[in-house]
């Protein structure tokens, strides 16, 4: 603190203080104008509530010395008059670095016990849980959502649902967020609006949604010869290429018919950046038990 600056904190300190005291030594000695029945002649209701002058009682005046008095004990021993640093050399970035180091060594412990076990098995420990639940609502949730349920818009998957486009299992999800995912679904735009139209009624069949018979059925072959390539013959999808199922009615981008039309014309593109250069290799175990976790509720339930 300049030495500007911690004289102006002086001078606050000192007028606030020095104003606290006169009004404190002049309110008991201060004359209070009465009419003979001792009420200040302010009256409400109609004249049936006055108002009455009492002298301050002694446990009020008492507690408020006793308050003055610690405010300058305070001030000598804490840092807040000016530059002084106070008696005890208490500091507020201090008293952090102590609470940092307490919270470290009980981390440390929980962490060091969390290292025996798999993701699996850390996703049934609450402490883990908890953590990772911290976690996923300061990292994850601004495109998942705070309870994982996915954003289409964004094109942010649902992490609650046992559906994945790279894999459920812990190493899969571990992998996700250590190095991200980068997911491109091209646009057919070529193909002409027509055979578009066609392809999407045939999506819309392979999830057994109403369709349109004959448009799918000319679409088929086109199916196989473009799209099978990445979502499978069977449209099961590709986990490797991070290819959806296109037979389970979830849907990343949206299932109208309108939003398959523009996915399959205009194409995707989603990106989950990696996560490595944030987050330490504990918290990403801790923020994949906890995914893991959410898409395996039934199981944890059976168990």
């Amino acid at each position: 603190m300049s030495s500007g600056w911690s004289l102006w904190v002086m001078f606050l300190a000192t007028l606030n203080l020095g104003i606290t005291l006169f009004l404190f030594l002049w309110a008991p000695r201060a004359k209070i104008p009465t009419l003979p029945d001792g009420t200040s002649g302010h009256v409400w209701a109609h004249g049936s509530i006055r108002e009455g002058v009492r002298k301050l009682p002694l446990w009020w005046i008492l507690l408020s010395a006793a308050m003055f008095v610690a405010a300058f004990i305070y001030l000598v021993l804490y840092p807040g008059f000016g530059s002084h640093k106070g008696t005890l050399g208490w500091t507020a970035h201090g008293e952090h670095a102590r609470d940092v180091r307490i919270n470290n060594a009980k981390l440390d412990d929980l962490l060091e016990r969390f290292d025996l076990y798999t993701v699996e098995q850390l996703s049934h420990d609450p402490a883990a849980l908890q953590m990772g639940k911290r976690l996923f609502g300061d990292n994850c949730a601004a495109c998942h959502g705070l309870h994982a349920t996915g954003n289409m818009r964004l094109g942010a998957p649902d992490l609650a649902d046992g559906d994945w486009l790279y894999g459920g299992d812990a190493k899969a999800i571990v992998t996700s967020i250590h190095d991200g995912r980068g997911g491109v679904m091209p646009s057919w735009k070529a193909l002409g609006e027509d055979k578009v139209k066609d392809l999407a009624q045939y999506v819309l069949s392979l999830s057994g949604r109403r369709h349109d018979a004959a448009m799918a059925k000319a679409a088929e072959p086109i199916f196989t010869s473009t799209c099978a390539a990445c979502h499978g013959a069977n449209g099961k999808g590709n986990q490797a290429l991070g290819a959806p199922n296109l037979t389970d009615g979830i849907w990343l981008h949206g299932g109208t018919l309108a939003d398959i039309e523009a996915t399959i014309r205009d194409g995707r593109q989603g990106h989950m950046p990696n996560w490595d250069k944030r987050l330490n290799r504990d918290q990403i175990r801790m923020l994949a038990s906890y995914v893991y976790h959410l898409s395996h509720q039934d199981h944890a339930q059976a168990q």
